[in-house]
């Protein structure tokens, strides 16, 4: 398996460099396509300078947001399974490994479920709150028994994309990705993960706006968008 693993980037410089390292060091065949979404932090010039093969840099004009940046990764990967990184520390690249594992025996989609890792540390608390009332509400709505809904870590192999016909540009790319599997009844394998969050003054950007358009993302793709599997 060759694994396309899709790193959006948004003024991440001071932790970019070290998530590229653990990347690399993984025992995976795999293509590493970073996406520099308009950032203002010499981003930009980190990619640019970098002389190596394994990486794919990409560059948006301006800050299109991380759906955008992923979707536009998405038309140009070439493995087998397809696993989208934050480029911040929250998350850690070797439990790509083990989330890896299920596609070994047939699975299409794995989630990396940081609430089944009772060992993680809590985020602030409303964005925990947050965090777990979108999953109930996905839940609720779908019928499904997924634990971590807004997790970044989501993988699945490459030809689920042009089923999704994925749209969205900002964080609601993440919910867009679950309702359509969901809808469509494709299972998802979750994988327990570690997860280390990190402050405002480190960089944490998503806020409340974010998880209201969540729901609204859901509802529309549960009610109001029809396909089928062929």
């Amino acid at each position: 398996m060759k694994v396309s693993i899709i790193i959006p980037a948004h003024n991440e410089l001071p932790t970019l460099p070290t998530i590229l390292e653990k990347v690399k060091k993984l025992d995976v065949n795999s293509e590493i396509i970073v996406v520099d979404d308009g950032s203002s932090d010499h981003t930009a010039d980190f990619l640019q300078q970098l002389k190596d093969e394994t990486i794919i840099p990409l560059f948006n004009d301006r800050n299109m947001g991380k759906g955008y940046s992923i979707r536009r990764a998405l038309s140009i990967v070439q493995g087998d399974i397809i696993a989208i990184q934050d480029a911040d520390l929250e998350y850690d690249p070797n439990d790509l490994l083990a989330c890896l594992k299920p596609f070994e025996s047939g699975a299409q989609v794995v989630y990396g479920s940081r609430i089944l890792n009772p060992d993680n540390k809590m985020s602030y608390l409303r964005y925990y709150l947050g965090g777990r009332f979108i999953t109930f509400f996905t839940n609720f709505i779908f019928w499904s028994h997924i634990t971590d809904e807004p997790t970044c870590y989501k993988l699945f192999r490459k030809e689920i994309i042009p089923i999704l016909d994925l749209k969205c540009n900002g964080f609601e790319f993440c919910p867009e990705i679950t309702a359509k599997l969901l809808r469509l009844k494709i299972p998802i394998v979750e994988i327990p993960i570690s997860y280390e969050p990190r402050s405002f003054s480190q960089g944490k950007k998503i806020n409340w706006k974010d998880g209201v358009k969540a729901l609204m993302i859901l509802l529309k793709y549960r009610f109001f968008w029809h396909k089928t599997l062929k």
